[in-house]
């Protein structure tokens, strides 16, 4: 695959599988717009992307704050022209709250970030695209949204939300260019220093291991591609 004249919005980008995807991306040809709320992440993110030979814009960005998403947006479109690919990313998730114990302020905290910052960033970016009539969303949920997490209720409705939005946003776009798929990692691999091939043994998964950055970001890179055109309103189990 090959991303030379494209640019990707990547939210959540400075570690983990937002990392990986933008490596991924980067690797691909693909400029990048890289969005998060750790800022050394980002340096980081930055300096092995553009040792690819792209150019990486990145942003400290709440995306729970609607105008400062639309003012990234703004900026980053009028830097690159355009935004062709948008990965929504960003979550919160480190909480195993017993539904009984949990608070509306810690389910508001979720749905803020997990669902309405989601909300905001596509919104922001749909636009351009509806105008150009090309571009490819891919949401990342989780197989919490998709079988339901004990302990993370919260967590697991958030990201069931995020598999209903993309599953009734791909109806709405797909006349007009774009194609919005989800993808539902289970236990994804850390990337420490840098490695996109790190995994740890788990009795979580059916391979009895984690998904290495490498495996989740090859299959967002795919629904990206010309060759996934065919794939609209999916949700994609990765586990």
């Amino acid at each position: 695959m090959n991303f030379s004249g494209k640019v990707a919005l990547i939210t959540g980008a400075a570690v983990g599988l937002g990392y990986a995807v933008a490596v991924t991306f980067a690797e691909m040809g693909a400029d990048l717009i890289l969005l998060d709320m750790n800022e050394e992440g980002l340096k980081t993110v930055k300096t092995d992307c553009e040792t690819k030979g792209v150019k990486v814009l990145t942003y400290t960005c709440d995306i729970s704050n609607e105008q400062d998403v639309y003012m990234v947006v703004d900026e980053a479109e009028k830097e690159f022209g355009k935004i062709d690919f948008l990965i929504n990313n960003a979550a919160v998730w480190r909480d195993h709250s017993k539904f009984v114990d949990s608070s509306t302020d810690l389910w508001k905290k979720y749905f803020d970030i997990n669902v309405f910052g989601t909300v905001y960033v596509t919104r922001a970016v749909l636009r351009g695209m509806l105008k150009r009539e090309y571009g490819k969303i891919v949401n990342i949920a989780s197989v919490a949204g998709h079988f339901g997490n004990q302990g993370m209720v919260h967590y697991s409705a958030t990201k069931g939300a995020v598999i209903a939005m993309s599953a009734a946003l791909s109806k709405e776009v797909v006349n007009n260019g774009i194609n919005v798929n989800c993808v539902s990692p289970g236990t994804v691999s850390p990337v420490p220093d840098g490695d996109m091939n790190y995994h740890y043994e788990t009795p979580l998964c059916r391979l009895g291991r984690t998904g290495t950055g490498t495996e989740n970001a090859s299959l967002i890179a795919y629904l990206c591609s010309d060759e996934a055109r065919y794939i609209v309103g999916q949700n994609i189990l990765i586990d």
